[in-house]
């Protein structure tokens, strides 16, 4: 892992706390989120792009109720990560975004998981309340962690992936990919159109 991949994994993982479990300052979105991992790779376009093409592909999914969208961080910093490799950012998106649905799965299992051990906490700080602190910062630790040994694997995973089919991939293919990229915000903005029709009525 180099010194780029790894600043991005922490700072991913700290800006995923943002979505629920700290701070909500609405810094975890896609569209912020991707300008600031831009500023790391030194290439703030490419964070702005990938950062919309998020927002706009996953505009029309709410976490409402048990459902756990995918990260929008996550699908944001894998293509950044790859794109800093020398991988272009049209197979780096697709690959973020399969990344970002996977961590909602591993998200939901593991929050699943934790609920007994956060009824457990919760029984310590009844039983000693200046605990409180000690325990919100183990819980956030160990949120933090999950996520930066997730992006760190699914980034190595990614980038051993593409280097390895990439010599086999044909220049027809390479322009599937292209087209489709550029797609994904005219797919995003076909999804928003009919909730703003709504709201006008």
């Amino acid at each position: 892992m180099t010194m780029l991949t790894f600043t991005l994994c922490v700072l991913a993982a700290l800006l995923e706390l943002d979505t629920t479990y700290a701070f909500q300052t609405l810094i975890s979105r896609p569209i912020i989120a991707g300008p600031i991992f831009g500023l790391v790779t030194g290439d703030v376009m490419a964070g702005v792009q990938v950062g919309i093409f998020t927002e706009l592909l996953f505009a029309d999914i709410s976490p409402l109720g048990g459902i756990i969208p995918p990260s929008g961080v996550v699908a944001c910093v894998i293509p950044l990560i790859l794109y800093a490799m020398g991988i272009e950012l049209y197979f780096g998106f697709f690959l973020g975004v399969l990344c970002a649905i996977a961590y909602s799965f591993v998200d939901t299992l593991l929050r699943k998981t934790r609920f007994p051990w956060m009824v457990f906490l919760e029984k310590q700080i009844d039983r000693k309340p200046s605990a409180i602190g000690r325990i919100i910062g183990m819980a956030l630790l160990s949120s933090f962690l999950t996520t930066f040994i997730f992006l760190s694997v699914a980034s190595w995973l990614a980038s051993l992936l593409v280097f390895w089919i990439l010599p086999y991939i044909p220049p027809k293919i390479h322009l599937a990919f292209l087209l489709a990229y550029t797609a994904v915000p005219w797919i995003g903005m076909a999804a928003l159109l009919p909730a703003f029709r709504i709201k006008t009525r």
